[in-house]
């Protein structure tokens, strides 16, 4: 909006520009920080905040006197991506992806506590996997949410997974308390890539690399998806190839190289 222009709806354009500042941050920011950067009342800030919290756009991490964007606001990014320009930018490149490779390649993106689904590309003669376009999974389970989920600010994961029944379960593995989930996002940032094997569906494996947007934030995930009997393949290699995409899509969507 012009400076010039005043806003119809105060609040709502107040609103907006919390949200939007946030969006730009890597990590949650100080309440006194808002509304300095701007130009905002601090109580003004206050009570939008706690609006935005009641309705889960925000988190409030009270150890640290911050504020995060919630779930619901990962909710609105994932709409923006099931309307198109994720799937119509990723597709041809996870095709390519899964030429190379031989294996099938998917993309998804974060939903709150789970990935959506949103490009599947099946290599030739493998079976029909659970990844399919629409389904939601537990993010911690699979390597796409581990990817995304190890991108994330810690305090965020936190506000996600606050407590041991935030961690669901498909078939007993997997992390089943914060700490363990804490522990497995270390090992994520280290190797670089996520992986998974049977925890999503026994007999299957996977790796993942986020696709990171303009603010660092993890916009999506790729991911690699093969049977773990059969022919030995070198995972390293897949999660390389699956950096590898995951980078070229992050370009095609407005990072810098």
């Amino acid at each position: 909006m012009p400076d010039n222009v005043r806003p119809q709806v105060p609040a709502a354009d107040q609103t907006l520009r919390i949200l939007s500042l946030l969006a730009r941050q890597p990590g949650p920011m100080a309440a006194q920080t808002i509304a300095t950067t701007l130009g905002l009342p601090r109580s003004s800030v206050y009570h939008l905040l706690a609006t935005l919290e009641q309705h889960g756009y925000v988190v409030h991490l009270p150890g640290e006197r911050r504020w995060g964007l919630g779930t619901a606001a990962f909710e609105l990014g994932g709409g923006y991506a099931r309307q198109q320009p994720l799937a119509r930018l990723g597709r041809p490149l996870l095709a390519a992806l899964s030429d190379r490779v031989g294996e099938s390649a998917h993309l998804a993106v974060l939903a709150g506590r789970d990935v959506l689904y949103i490009v599947e590309e099946r290599a030739p003669r493998r079976p029909a996997l659970v990844t399919d376009v629409g389904v939601r999974l537990p993010a911690h389970l699979t390597a796409t949410g581990r990817a995304m989920l190890a991108a994330l600010p810690r305090e965020q994961v936190r506000a996600l997974f606050p407590d041991a029944t935030a961690l669901t379960q498909r078939h007993g593995v997997g992390p089943a308390t914060p700490r363990s989930l804490r522990e497995l996002l270390r090992e994520v940032r280290a190797a670089g890539h996520a992986s998974e094997n049977g925890e999503v569906t026994p007999g299957f494996r996977s790796v993942a690399a986020p696709v990171l947007d303009h603010a660092g934030w993890p916009a999506a995930a790729v991911a690699i998806t093969w049977p773990a009997e059969g022919p030995l393949r070198d995972a390293d290699a897949l999660a390389e190839a699956a950096i590898v995409s995951a980078a070229e899509l992050a370009r095609r969507i407005g990072r810098p190289a």
